[in-house]
């Protein structure tokens, strides 16, 4: 686990950019739309107050500990793929796949209900 620490801690910072360009670009999409103007900046307001949230803008509590926790956020928020926990532990990859399976097994019973 403290490779995978030293390797989490060496690609947030990459990943957040990557992320926060690809917000940018769907800003410039706001703000370059036929809306008026008023529109535009309620709409981007609301992107931003949402994207804030987001560990790909803004991960709070960098630790050792909250790293499952940041990772699982990055990939839901799609700041990140599977793919890109190549270079991690095979038992960290398994665990986060054994969640996120866990987790869409309880969304689909949830929804079901």
């Amino acid at each position: 686990m403290e490779k995978d620490w030293k390797l989490f801690k060496k690609k947030l910072g990459g990943w957040q950019e990557a992320y926060m360009d690809k917000l940018i670009e769907e800003y410039k999409d706001i703000l370059n739309s036929d809306a008026l103007s008023s529109d535009k900046y309620w709409a981007l307001r609301k992107k931003i107050y949402e994207d804030y949230k987001s560990p790909g803008v803004l991960a709070r509590d960098v630790s050792r500990s909250n790293m499952f926790i940041i990772l699982l956020g990055l990939l839901r928020d799609e700041a990140i793929t599977m793919d890109d926990l190549d270079e991690f532990s095979d038992e960290l990859k398994e665990d986060i796949e054994q969640f996120i399976k866990q987790e869409k097994t309880f969304s689909a019973k949830k929804s079901h209900v």
